[in-house]
């Protein structure tokens, strides 16, 4: 959030300064990419006979991953941030840790350890405050350890005393933060999975931690099908479509896909020594995986964790491209036999062909990645193409389809709309946003039929929740109210709609959705000019989940509406109840909330709006000259 103040100061803001950002952020990360692979080519001995074909395996690596098309929408994606970021701390923690590493194991314990520490102590925390899935950098560090690193000490000759001496102090300063990092992040995903089951989850998620266990398989091959066999346009950010797992069985991918994962698993840990390289860009692949793709309750599918855990991924290709030795010899091989009958040149002229093919089958694979994610990037820049395109390739997508259909009524196409979301509807009945985007479609035909009323209150009453659309469509709706598009869409029909919500128990089971609820019912009656009434509701709704945010706007409604005395009678009433107000327990919600209370911003907010609410009441009431 704070790397947004190099983009913009004042909300809203123009995009382009923050994809621009974006876009920088995403050539750096693959600057950092080469050099990485450069350092862990000649460390792992790749380089030991043509440095040049390591190198150039380096930047070829870097460059597959830089051109992917998947990661057009980390990058253009604007909130996505917080998913590149945490990828260019780590590179950049890899990298100190390297030179660190390299410093000790020749006899420099201080300065190496200044490196270290610094690499996988600071750039974890940065990476960690950009996304927490940056906590995995030591984890990750241990895993080029195991496998390039691992597999390049293991073939050189015993090493002197000293150097002995040197990697056992290594080993002791790089085993203060990855061990107990390690130890953390494998406790609390156990205990995630542990909580989870034993208490269950929130309920805007259709599936429980079992069933998402079971699920992630499914999803880790579709990445990998995307990541392998790359194409120019992706499903997008709407993937709501995608079922759970019930049973190993149920779909019948889910036992195929949990052995496949789990055989990648295994062949990458039995390949650590004789092909480091593909090792690595197997487990480098889980373990970034490891917490959003496991036991946190997340959404189940989302393309943009695959942007840290991918980047090792196209190394070995590249090394294999460029001509690089991929498997790590034994130390000293047994000659090979000479045989008697060999045709002169002919192995030198096969190496040319060869050589001459993978050349062009690398130039191929970068045109291609190219075209695709300039396709890619140009549909990310005309968002009606994109929101109908997404929709062809998530059919089943209440989102995207909702999406599609906002996109056709904004260009004057509501019957285009209506078509769509009626098919919509008819698969996903108790999905509000599509029922409440069809009442928006029909309305800007002119009228409203009972029947597509119908529709929207029984998803009203059957959705399980419909997260912020409830605050933001229904006060659209009533900030419309006095000139409606159409007769139906009034205050009496925004309030029928209501009173269906508030009859959906899984709603109001949820603070926040009763609240939202309360709020809104006030503005309807605010609209009617109906103060005292509006007072009680709001009071009704800051008793829901109290917090001063709350109070002010409600307030601050009531006051810009002409109603000062009922808008400081409102704050007088989160006045008495502001004890109970629970504050966030953990994580950053918790920071913010900290550093509020030392700076007094809401006393001092609250002071400010009583007293432009007094001065307006004394206007009011003061005769007019």
């Amino acid at each position: 959030m704070l790397s947004f103040l190099l983009d913009a100061r004042d909300w809203p803001a123009p995009p382009f300064p923050f994809k621009r950002t974006n876009l920088l952020l995403h050539l750096l990360n693959g600057g950092l990419l080469a050099l990485l692979l450069a350092r862990l080519g000649r460390l792992a001995g790749y380089a030991q006979s043509t440095a040049w074909r390591a190198d150039l395996a380096a930047v070829l690596g870097s460059t597959l991953w830089l051109l992917h098309p998947l990661f057009v929408s980390t990058t253009l994606y604007i909130v996505q941030r917080e998913a590149m970021l945490p990828a260019t701390f780590t590179l950049l923690g890899l990298l100190l840790w390297l030179r660190g590493r390299e410093l000790m194991l020749h006899g420099g314990s201080l300065g190496g350890s200044v490196w270290i520490l610094a690499g996988l102590g600071g750039c974890t925390v940065l990476a960690t405050l950009s996304k927490a899935n940056g906590i995995l950098l030591p984890v990750l560090a241990l895993t080029l350890e195991c496998t390039s690193l691992g597999a390049a000490s293991s073939t050189t000759a015993p090493l002197p005393e000293l150097e002995q001496t040197s990697r056992r102090h290594y080993r002791l300063v790089a085993a203060l933060p990855i061990l107990p990092v390690g130890a953390a992040v494998a406790t609390y995903l156990v205990y995630a999975g542990w909580l989870g089951m034993a208490e269950g989850i929130t309920s805007t998620r259709p599936w429980t931690i079992g069933q998402r266990l079971l699920t992630e398989p499914r999803i880790l091959l579709r990445y990998l099908d995307l990541l392998w066999l790359p194409r120019p346009f992706t499903p997008g950010v709407f993937n709501d479509q995608i079922k759970a797992s019930t049973s190993l069985l149920q779909p019948l991918t889910t036992l195929p896909a949990a052995v496949a994962i789990t055989g990648l698993i295994i062949a990458g840990w039995l390949l650590r020594r004789m092909y480091p390289a593909l090792a690595l860009a197997i487990l480098f692949y889980f373990v970034g995986q490891s917490i959003e793709s496991t036991t946190i309750p997340l959404e189940l599918y989302f393309e943009h964790r695959n942007y840290l855990p991918t980047m090792p991924m196209f190394w070995p290709l590249a090394l294999w491209l460029c001509g690089a030795r991929l498997r790590q010899l034994r130390p000293n091989p047994q000659p090979r036999p000479i045989t008697t009958f060999r045709l002169p040149h002919l192995p030198e002229i096969a190496a040319h062909y060869r050589g001459m093919s993978k050349a062009v089958l690398a130039l191929l694979i970068v045109g291609g990645l190219f075209l695709m994610t300039h396709a890619q990037a140009s549909l990310w820049g005309n968002s009606r193409d994109q929101a109908l395109l997404w929709a062809r390739l998530n059919p089943d997508s209440p989102r995207a389809q909702a999406y599609a259909a906002q996109a056709e009524m904004s260009t004057g196409r509501p019957q285009d709309a209506i078509i769509r979301l009626q098919v919509a509807l008819a698969r996903n009945p108790d999905e509000a946003q599509i029922a409440l985007n069809l009442l928006a479609a029909k309305c800007q035909l002119g009228h409203i039929d009972e029947a597509t009323f119908g529709y929207a209150k029984r998803a009203l009453e059957e959705s399980r929740d419909i997260g912020g659309l409830l605050a933001s469509w229904f006060g659209r709706m009533i900030e419309q109210s006095n000139h409606p598009t159409c007769p139906e869409m009034n205050l009496d029909g925004i309030e029928r709609l209501l009173q269906a919500a508030i009859g959906n128990a899984s709603l109001m089971s949820i603070p926040g959705r009763r609240q939202d609820l309360y709020s809104l019912l006030g503005q309807v009656e605010l609209a009617r000019d109906l103060p005292v009434r509006t007072l009680a509701l709001f009071n009704q709704a800051l008793d829901q989940r109290i917090n001063a945010s709350t109070a002010f706007q409600q307030a601050a409604l009531l006051g810009s509406h002409g109603h000062a005395a009922e808008a400081l009678s409102h704050l007088d009433h989160y006045a008495a109840v502001r004890q109970k107000e629970v504050k966030p327990d953990s994580g950053m919600p918790r920071l913010n909330a900290w550093v509020l209370d030392r700076q007094h911003y809401w006393d001092r907010e609250l002071m400010r709006l009583r007293t432009t609410l007094t001065q307006d009441l004394q206007r009011r009431a003061s005769p007019h000259p």
